[in-house]
């Protein structure tokens, strides 16, 4: 062994020992898996054309069924005094909540923001990814990245991985030396600009709201007041949107979170406000807000008074039956 060792003879391929060859052929296939750790943008391919299409083709076969199904509300608005993003909170597979507290907009740098909509998996990587940019790209140019740059890139990201199951609408909204900015890019590499969008499941129900509210000269307040409202509306008629209401104001300053609101609050708020103006009584217990207790326990009083007749009607009958 010591004169193999010397002479180099152990290191030849066929002088190695089985174990040896499997655990390198693993460490190959280790590296390749997770080869975007050294390089964010070497993922390795699907083993087939559009996943998305085809895998429930072959899951079907094997009888097993996976919803590719997902929704969101997402939206923002340039106005005299910056960019307006606000986003729900709820993560859904089909008709499953996965998650109430899913943070939807995305903090790529002080003056620049990003939403997520489509496969959570895909707008996180690669909004991380873009951050990740952003900060190389500052310390490389001592300026910061703009909005329009960021979004070429994300623009060539989704062309270059067109077809091979990548699910994605975002926009990224910020502030640069244009001036306010926002951006829509999405997986089959469409970019567009606008002062007004919405992405996801809930969008056409938020841009009802939009489309009748939305002014360029508003006030702040004016502007929170309707991201909210519009955020609100989506989740009451969207079932794959609710959750947490998360708001953020852009100006030239950076940007600020205004504020994390629930929705049964806002439905507080707004029912009450809209029970007001068609003349009803705006302290009626709601089932849906936050002080259903009363309502839940005059509910109760009353199945329990329905049990008692219906039994008592039940031994009335059975005694005339005698």
């Amino acid at each position: 062994m010591a004169l193999e060792q010397i002479c180099g003879v152990n290191r030849l391929p066929f002088m190695k020992r089985f174990h040896e060859h499997q655990l390198e052929w693993q460490m190959e296939q280790l590296e390749q898996a997770t080869s975007n750790f050294s390089n964010p943008y070497a993922l390795s391919a699907p083993p087939f054309e559009k996943p998305a299409e085809n895998l429930p083709k072959l899951l079907a076969h094997c009888n097993i069924q996976m919803d590719f199904a997902h929704g969101t509300t997402t939206l923002g608005f340039i106005f005299r005094n910056g960019v307006i993003l606000c986003a729900d909170s709820r993560a859904t597979s089909g008709q499953y909540i996965g998650s109430q507290t899913m943070k939807k907009i995305v903090e790529l740098n002080d003056y620049m923001l990003g939403t997520l909509a489509g496969g959570a998996a895909d707008c996180v990587y690669w909004d991380r990814v873009l951050a990740r940019e952003c900060r190389l790209h500052e310390l490389r140019f001592k300026r910061r990245m703009s909005v329009d740059t960021a979004a070429r890139r994300m623009c060539n990201i989704s062309a270059e991985y067109k077809g091979m199951g990548l699910v994605m609408g975002m926009m990224l909204a910020g502030y640069d030396n244009d001036g306010p900015k926002l951006i829509y890019v999405d997986s089959e590499g469409m970019r567009s600009h606008a002062n007004v969008f919405s992405v996801g499941s809930g969008s056409p129900y938020a841009l009802g709201v939009l489309d009748t509210g939305y002014k360029w000269d508003i006030t702040d307040q004016e502007a929170y007041d309707l991201a909210r409202r519009a955020i609100y509306h989506a989740t009451s008629k969207d079932a794959y949107s609710g959750g947490i209401v998360r708001l953020y104001h852009i100006t030239e300053k950076g940007w600020k979170n205004i504020g994390n609101t629930d929705c049964c609050e806002l439905y507080e708020q707004y029912s009450k406000e809209e029970q007001k103006r068609e003349g009803g009584d705006p302290d009626q217990d709601q089932p849906c807000t936050s002080k259903t207790q009363p309502w839940i326990e005059r509910k109760l009083i009353e199945t329990q008074m329905e049990a008692q007749m219906a039994a008592a009607t039940t031994e009335r009958q059975a005694e005339a039956n005698r």
